[in-house]
């Protein structure tokens, strides 16, 4: 990582840590920068616990969101943190192997294929056409369409975080994309 380690907690930082290592496991990743600033930190991890636990969409396309997002951006610390749980919500693996490689997934379930087409018209054209609106209000309703771009910023933003401070790859874990090593591209 590119910053040092968190040596000395002031009371705010180690209270939001206890809050964060009740609510998972753990302070560690990007809560280990985040932390740095206490306030953002506190909205920040709100925010994505909402995203992850709480929101309008089923539990298997919030994981999914977290995976379009990471790829898209190249955070393969999210990406690992999160493909297992994803595959256990029932996001299908071999899609998924095929989002890692840059290829288009063909998510054989409908939800997902939906998702990952209106997910990647928001990141990649930065707008989403009238077709794909409507099938995806039609499918999610309001709130869940609300809650996806809700998600989508906060895991873009949790991305762009990762990398730019190269908080650490797990050590267990394999580079899940074939385009970067470490934080460089191939």
């Amino acid at each position: 990582m590119r910053l040092g380690p968190l040596t000395e907690l002031s009371p705010e930082q180690a209270e939001l840590s206890a809050r964060i290592t009740a609510r998972r496991g753990g302070t560690r990743g990007p809560f280990l920068v985040w932390l740095r600033s206490p306030q953002l930190c506190e909205k920040v991890e709100a925010l994505g616990a909402y995203c992850r636990f709480e929101s309008a969409l089923p539990l298997h396309l919030r994981e999914l969101s977290l995976l379009i997002a990471a790829r898209h951006f190249d955070a393969q610390y999210s990406w690992n943190a999160h493909i297992d749980k994803a595959v256990e919500a029932g996001v299908d693996r071999d899609a998924l192997e095929r989002l890692a490689r840059g290829e288009d997934p063909a998510f054989p379930d409908p939800d997902a294929e939906l998702l990952h087409r209106f997910a990647t018209e928001v990141l990649t054209e930065h707008l989403v056409a009238d077709e794909t609106f409507a099938a995806g209000l039609e499918r999610f309703g309001e709130q869940g369409l609300v809650d996806l771009i809700g998600s989508l910023g906060n895991y873009s933003m949790l991305a762009m975080l990762l990398n730019t401070f190269q908080v650490d790859l797990q050590p267990d874990r394999q580079p899940p994309f074939p385009d970067l090593r470490g934080y460089a591209r191939t």
